[in-house]
C-alpha cells in the first residue's frame, strides 16, 4: 500500500514559503526595478564581430568613453557559425537606449575606437538596427492580452470539466496557481536583474500549460477518487490520497524536462549564448514551480474552499 501524504495538513508552511519568496521579490522589485529590454523600450543596435578574448570591463569603458551622452549596454554571444579553427570567432551588439537615432559619424567613431583600442581582435562592423518604443510596447500589450485570454478560456475549461468535483473553486484555485507561477518567474529576471523581452512572454505561456496541465491531472485524480470514496470521507483525505498517487509521475515528468532544458543551458553558457540562457533558466524554474503549485497551491486551496463553503451550508 502506497503511503499518503498529509499535503493539506502542511499548507500552511507551503503558503508560507510561497508568500516569503514573493515578499523577495517584491522587494527586490522596489529596490532593483524592473529592467526592459530594448525591443520593449525603444532604441539602436549596432553589430560588431571580433575574434579572440577580450576584457569586458575594458569594452565597456570604451564604448562609454566614445559615447558620453548615452547610456549603453552590450552582449557578448559566441558566433559559431563563423567559428574558425585558430580562433574563436565573438559578436557583440551594442544597444542605445531611447528614441534618439545614433548618428552616422557617431557609429564611426564607436568602430573607429574599438578597431584602434583592440586592435588584436579584429573588431569589424557588421550591421545597425533601430527599434521603435512603440512597435516592443504594442507587442508586449498583445501579449499581455493573449496571457489574459488563455486564463480566462482555462478557467472556464476547468470548470466545465470538473463540474462533480465543484468546477468554479476548482478553476479559480488553477488561476491562481498559474499567477503563482509567473510571479515566480517574474521575479527571478527581477532578482537577476535580466531585461523582460520577448523570452519572458514566451516562459510564461509555455508555463501556462504546463503547470495546468499537472493541475487538471490532479484535479482529474481527485475526481476519480470521489467517485470511488465513501460518502462520508472528507476532502482533505481524498486530495491527500490523490495528490500522493500522482505525485511520482507529476515529479519524473518534471525532472525529466529538468534534464532536457539544463542541458540547453549548460550548453547556452559554455556558448556563451545569452539569448538562450535567458529563456532556458526562467524555464527551469517555471517547471518546478508548476509541479510544486500543482501539488501544494492549487489543491490545498481548492480544498479550503470546499471545506468552507460546506461550512456555510
Amino acid at each position: 500500500m502506497k503511503k499518503t501524504l498529509n499535503f493539506i495538513g502542511k499548507s500552511k508552511i507551503f503558503f508560507g514559503i510561497s508568500l516569503t519568496i514573493i515578499a523577495i521579490g517584491l522587494i527586490c522589485n522596489i529596490i532593483f526595478g524592473t529592467t526592459l529590454n530594448i525591443q520593449f523600450k525603444g532604441g539602436t543596435i549596432i553589430t560588431y564581430n571580433f575574434v579572440g578574448e577580450i576584457d569586458e570591463e575594458a569594452l565597456q569603458d570604451t564604448i562609454q568613453k566614445a559615447t558620453p551622452d548615452h547610456t549603453v549596454t552590450f552582449t557578448i554571444t559566441k558566433d559559431i557559425m563563423n567559428n574558425t579553427e585558430d580562433e574563436d570567432a565573438y559578436t557583440v551588439a551594442v544597444e542605445f537606449s531611447g528614441n534618439e537615432s545614433v548618428e552616422t559619424e557617431l557609429q564611426t567613431s564607436i568602430t573607429n575606437t574599438l578597431i584602434e583600442t583592440f586592435p588584436e581582435n579584429n573588431f569589424e562592423y557588421a550591421e545597425t538596427n533601430s527599434v521603435e518604443a512603440s512597435m516592443g510596447l504594442n507587442f508586449l500589450l498583445k501579449c499581455l492580452t493573449a496571457v489574459a485570454i488563455a486564463s480566462i478560456l482555462m478557467v472556464v475549461y476547468v470548470t466545465f470539466r470538473f463540474k462533480r468535483i465543484g468546477g468554479l473553486s476548482a478553476g479559480v484555485m488553477a488561476l491562481v496557481a498559474l499567477f503563482h507561477d509567473v510571479a515566480m518567474i517574474y521575479f527571478l529576471y527581477v532578482i537577476f536583474r535580466m531585461p523582460i523581452d520577448s523570452n519572458f512572454i514566451a516562459v510564461v505561456l509555455m508555463i501556462l500549460g504546463y503547470s495546468l496541465n499537472d493541475t487538471i491531472v490532479i484535479y482529474d485524480r481527485v475526481r476519480e477518487e470521489r467517485r470511488l470514496a465513501d460518502k462520508n470521507a472528507s476532502l482533505t483525505d481524498i486530495f491527500n490520497k490523490s495528490a500522493s498517487a500522482v505525485m511520482p509521475r507529476t515529479i519524473a515528468t518534471s525532472i525529466t524536462t529538468l534534464v532536457a532544458i539544463g542541458t540547453v543551458y549548460v550548453v547556452a553558457v559554455v556558448f556563451n549564448l545569452n539569448s538562450v540562457q535567458s529563456f532556458a533558466l526562467p524555464m527551469m524554474i517555471g517547471i518546478v514551480s508548476g509541479c510544486y503549485s500543482s501539488l501544494c497551491i492549487a489543491g490545498p486551496l481548492w480544498v479550503a474552499w470546499n471545506n468552507r463553503k460546506a461550512k456555510a451550508e
